[in-house]
């Protein structure tokens, strides 16, 4: 197995979305990201349709968005429904450090941690459903990606509900691996190694 070294940038960044996750907001600056701007770039009333009205999730989004909430492992099928509803949320990227080869969170992602849980138990985001989905570039095999980019999504899933006691069916982890590139024409660019956070469905939307 190669050994690799891969930085997951969050991508909690207003992003411009790995391959199909796109949510149609604008990207934040690479480096550290405030938890500010993580609020602001999160909040569901900033995610408009066409005719200018907030895109809310349907019953039936918020039903599977429960359900995959509570599943430890999920399935291909999973992974492509949750990505759908994705596609219509608000979104940012974040740049998340992890030891080498490893999904163990290094020191230097403290600051970015921080500022994510912050934001997160805010009032504008607490009790909101938020996806935490792990990226990866495109070196290496797809098994090996698929199953890093979970792992880290995972760290970073358990960091926040033991830091900031965030309910664990508040947060689905899932890995997309190197199949959703944020930079398809430079498949091994950086920007492609990210952790994407996801406003799946607002507070008032989940407690439904």
């Amino acid at each position: 197995m190669m050994i690799r070294q891969i930085n997951m940038s969050l991508a909690l960044t207003a992003v411009i979305l790995a391959g199909g996750l796109g949510i149609g907001t604008t990207a934040a600056q690479a480096g550290e990201v405030t938890s500010q701007q993580i609020r602001d770039q999160l909040k569901a009333s900033k995610t408009r349709s066409l005719s200018g009205t907030r895109t809310a999730v349907t019953p039936e989004e918020l039903a599977t968005i429960k359900r995959v909430s509570q599943t430890r492992s999920l399935s291909a099928g999973d992974r492509e429904q949750i990505a759908a509803i994705a596609a219509k949320r608000p979104t940012i990227d974040l740049e998340i450090n992890f030891d080498y080869n490893s999904a163990v969170l290094s020191s230097r992602a403290e600051p970015q941690l921080k500022s994510l849980g912050d934001a997160l138990t805010s009032a504008d985001l607490k009790d909101a459903i938020v996806m935490l989905a792990g990226h990866t570039d495109a070196k290496g095999g797809d098994d090996y990606n698929q199953g890093l980019s979970e792992r880290r999504a995972e760290a970073v899933k358990r960091y926040l509900i033991e830091r900031y006691r965030i309910q664990p069916d508040h947060l689905v982890s899932v890995g997309y691996g190197e199949k959703q590139l944020k930079a398809p024409a430079d498949p091994f660019g950086a920007e492609n190694r990210r952790v994407q956070i996801v406003n799946m469905a607002e507070h008032d939307e989940a407690a439904k």
